[in-house]
């Protein structure tokens, strides 16, 4: 069926209404070649607008073939400086990233230790990050719409420099905002890393979505927890907002190297359901893409 807008209206004061923009992204396409086939049927048969697209992941090349004959569906650069799979550039040219093996530190917990220690080089975090987009823009023919990145790294203001940069180099337009709702330090960290992310790309004329779920449900977005997430957000004041998903089709090879625990295929088995279709438009909440956000 493809992306098809849900063009639902209501009515305000005897006018009509716009409904809500709603970004239904994935992210860590690039990452396998049965986790990319994964993600274009979430979009083919289902409601995922927009992708990530990961340089380093070991199936872009191929990967990326899948998103040109498909104009309805949004690209964005998911750039990555913790991860399984390697940098682009050598351990030479990015020390503070990576180990003797030239390999990146696997989480964002050994990251943010190590950043938090002064141990890690923005210019590396910005060397690396530049390389993948000229990966994804000159060698894959890609034009991303939209910037985020691997473990949402870019909520640390340091790397939310770098990012924002960037984008502005690169003329791409819009930057994922993620934030979280639990209670607790941890969500506290993130609420106010998240505001100063919105506060940093509004200045810099980026524009970002106005509200945004996904962070605290990572890899387990399935169709009963997307419907109460979507049930919360709808109730705020945001008028666009991104849902940030992780679909596929792994393989048995695929669960041995990402052992993360996501449920790829229920949340692939929730955004090709028709419940979902019919959660948002009784919402009220309109399909689109990054580049579908007003300008900031």
């Amino acid at each position: 069926m493809g992306l098809r807008a849900i063009q639902t209206r209501g009515r305000r004061g005897g006018r009509p209404v716009r409904p809500r923009l709603l970004i239904f992204s994935a992210d860590d396409y690039g990452l396998s070649e049965d986790i990319s086939r994964g993600i274009l049927r979430a979009h083919d048969t289902g409601l995922v607008s927009s992708v990530s697209v990961l340089a380093v992941g070991p199936a872009v090349v191929r990967a990326a073939a899948g998103l040109r004959d498909r104009p309805g569906l949004g690209v964005g650069a998911h750039l990555a400086a913790v991860g399984e799979d390697p940098p682009l550039l050598s351990q030479r040219e990015i020390p503070t990233l990576v180990d003797r093996r030239g390999a990146f530190k696997t989480g964002w917990r050994s990251f943010m230790t190590a950043a938090m220690a002064g141990r890690v080089d923005m210019a590396d975090v910005r060397r690396e990050y530049d390389a993948q987009l000229e990966r994804l823009v000159r060698d894959l023919r890609l034009r991303p719409g939209h910037i985020d990145t691997h473990q949402h790294l870019h909520l640390y203001p340091p790397i939310a420099r770098v990012v924002t940069e960037l984008a502005t180099r690169w003329g791409i337009t819009a930057v994922r905002v993620p934030t979280s709702a639990v209670p607790g330090p941890r969500g506290m960290v993130i609420r106010r890393w998240s505001r100063s992310l919105s506060t940093r790309l509004r200045a810099a004329g980026l524009a970002f979505p106005a509200g945004y779920g996904g962070l605290d449900e990572a890899g387990s977005l399935t169709l009963s927890s997307a419907e109460r997430l979507l049930e919360r957000l709808a109730r705020g004041p945001a008028r666009t907002i991104e849902v940030n998903f992780h679909p596929g089709e792994p393989s048995a090879a695929d669960r041995l190297r990402y052992a993360w625990g996501y449920r790829w295929e229920e949340e692939l088995a929730g955004l090709t359901s028709p419940a979902l279709r019919e959660t948002l438009r009784r919402l009220d909440l309109r399909l689109g893409r990054f580049t579908d956000l007003p300008a900031p």
